[in-house]
């Protein structure tokens, strides 16, 4: 071979070695904003059952929460109607403007309660980690702003899609991607979690679940013995607690709308808004097991079951 020809497939294997380096190059520093996020999650003491661990309370006998500060996320019609006397009225979306103020641990409270348990998940996840949810909302509080009594249900009754069958065996999926433009994960927390507050609590309601299961991932946040003895929506998995840090959020298909539901819809309400900071497309089954099936004896005892006497008469004001 002579010397031009050497030279010539030289420069010829030049442009392929140059593009397999920066092939090379670039898939060794694509950046995994999903994977950076659920790391940092896990090493702050972030995992699905810290954010979700005593979250609630129940409204005191006395009706005294002046030890904390009240963040009212109703509307201000539904706040006129009677309100916690002190406390802040603010949209979902504007909390941690509100939250900032605070000068005390949060209390915050909605109407029934699922809507502030979806909040309090989000404060948590924000570094406001002693934050709590009225249980049962403004219906606890007050009978004459009860909305429970109404939504109960048994809509599962008869239904061929509630079924008392063993769960299904927990399959592996991919983790779900999303992009960022930042790399520093307590940036894309903070981004990823502005981002479900500006789009709202994501609900579906259970009839519209047992029309067509197949067409969600449901995981049912029963205990074992409930998950057969309550029975179930057909088909719906029970994975509890649900954990990053043990991979156990990788059972849920990130293809599909992943439907949590549970005893009064408050845990999945908080749940949701976490797998929703992580990526999933997740939604809140409203109610839970008191709109599918508040009448089914097998729960007839459970603090979870709504009945009418739950609602106290503790003091409100009215107005704005």
């Amino acid at each position: 071979m002579n010397k031009l020809m050497r030279i010539f497939l030289v420069l010829a294997l030049v442009p392929a070695l140059i593009l397999t380096s920066c092939k090379k190059d670039n898939d060794e520093t694509t950046f995994d904003a999903q994977k950076a996020l659920t790391k940092y999650l896990v090493a702050n003491n972030m995992d699905i059952n810290t954010i979700i661990g005593g979250f609630v309370m129940s409204a005191p006998a006395d009706g005294n929460v002046s030890a904390k500060y009240v963040i009212d996320i109703r509307t201000a019609d539904e706040f006129a109607q009677g309100h916690i006397e002190g406390a802040h009225r603010v949209d979902l979306k504007n909390i941690l403007t509100e939250a900032a103020k605070a000068d005390k641990p949060i209390l915050v409270v909605c109407k029934s309660g699922q809507t502030a348990t979806h909040a309090v998940a989000l404060l948590r996840l924000s570094g406001y980690a002693d934050a709590v949810a009225l249980k049962w909302g403004m219906s606890g509080w007050n009978s004459t702003l009860d909305i429970w009594s109404a939504n109960i249900g048994s809509v599962a009754e008869g239904n061929a899609n509630w079924v008392s069958d063993a769960a299904p065996a927990n399959l592996t999926f991919a983790s779900p991607t999303f992009s960022s433009t930042d790399t520093i994960p307590a940036n894309i927390l903070k981004a990823r979690v502005a981002a479900v507050l500006e789009e709202g609590f994501k609900t579906i309601q259970p009839a519209d679940v047992l029309a067509n299961p197949a067409n969600y991932f449901i995981n049912n946040y029963f205990s074992e013995a409930d998950y057969a003895g309550f029975g179930h929506v057909k088909g719906a998995y029970r994975i509890n607690p649900l954990l990053v840090g043990e991979a156990q959020v990788n059972f849920l298909d990130p293809s599909k709308e992943v439907l949590t539901y549970c005893y009064t819809g408050q845990t999945s309400a908080a749940i949701t808004a976490y797998l929703r900071v992580i990526g999933y497309n997740a939604k809140s089954v409203m109610w839970g097991m008191n709109k599918f099936y508040n009448s089914n004896t097998a729960w007839a005892e459970s603090p979870n079951k709504w009945k009418s006497t739950m609602a106290k008469n503790l003091p409100i004001v009215t107005g704005n």
